[in-house]
């Protein structure tokens, strides 16, 4: 992926060795073990966030670790979470898909699949990172930390679907789709973005009725060549046209559909 749009600072990590610490400081050891701790309490944290314990905790630190935070003697893009990304991604497809067939029983292919896309792309699952609050918790290197610490939306959706990779891998299927269940139910049910375009809803509508296919007109084109608007109506037998205006013919079409499907009360 690449990282080039800014979204958000994030922590970063080096591959070095760190300097010696001067005498009389907290001896290398002791310094270790405090550090294991606290990773380990950190990843608790992440656990109970997720909703999963992890009987493999590699797969948790993997699917938080940007390629850029490997040390570059032994750098493999498989030790990174990109192939977690890619296992979690079909996974969350399979389960949203499950879902969306099982509460829409009256949707038709066409409406499902919109569905899907909406759910499944990066900015939904990059909602859900930030909600459940695993930003923190994202493993940059020195390299990543310069050219990346800003991340796209696109990476930190990368990170939600390589989390669910890495659920799927530990927990199974059930495991998996209670994570995914917990956090899309209410995206699946909450429609923020029109499904279908409304050119399309009322000619099914006037088919539905033994009606004809709509027939639109342009009423008239105003302003400059360069900046047009133009009204359109569109005209169903036995019933009084509608209008919209809009920046282009479609568009206009499509605001008098929407018009005729308001006050006809189309479903």
């Amino acid at each position: 992926m690449n990282d080039e749009s800014p979204d958000l600072q994030t922590s970063s990590t080096s591959g070095g060795a760190s300097p010696e610490a001067p005498a009389g400081l907290e001896p290398p050891a002791a310094k270790k073990r405090r550090s294991k701790a606290a990773a380990k309490a950190e990843a608790a944290a992440i656990e109970a966030r997720i909703g999963h314990t992890f009987a493999d905790p590699s797969l948790l630190t993997t699917a938080f670790t940007h390629v850029s935070a490997l040390k570059k003697s032994a750098r493999s893009r498989g030790d990174s979470y990109q192939r977690l990304e890619f296992l979690g991604d079909h996974v969350l497809g399979l389960i949203v898909s499950d879902m969306l067939y099982r509460t829409f029983p009256k949707a038709d292919e066409g409406e499902l699949s919109k569905r899907l896309a909406d759910l499944v792309r990066k900015e939904t699952c990059a909602d859900v990172a930030k909600s459940l609050g695993l930003l923190e918790g994202i493993k940059l290197g020195a390299v990543g930390a310069g050219a990346g610490a800003r991340l796209r939306k696109s990476v930190i959706g990368d990170i939600c679907e390589a989390v669910i990779g890495a659920v799927f891998l530990d927990g199974g299927y059930p495991a998996a789709a209670q994570f995914v269940q917990r956090n899309w139910e209410e995206r699946m049910r909450t429609l923020k973005r029109p499904l279908r375009d409304p050119k399309t809803v009322l000619q099914e509508w006037a088919q539905g009725k033994g009606l004809p296919t709509p027939v639109y007109r342009e009423v008239e084109r105003t302003g400059p060549h360069h900046d047009p608007q133009f009204r359109i109506a569109v005209d169903l037998p036995g019933l009084e046209p509608a209008e919209g205006v809009g920046g282009s013919k479609r568009a206009a079409e499509k605001v008098a559909a929407s018009a005729m499907i308001a006050r006809e009360g189309v479903k």
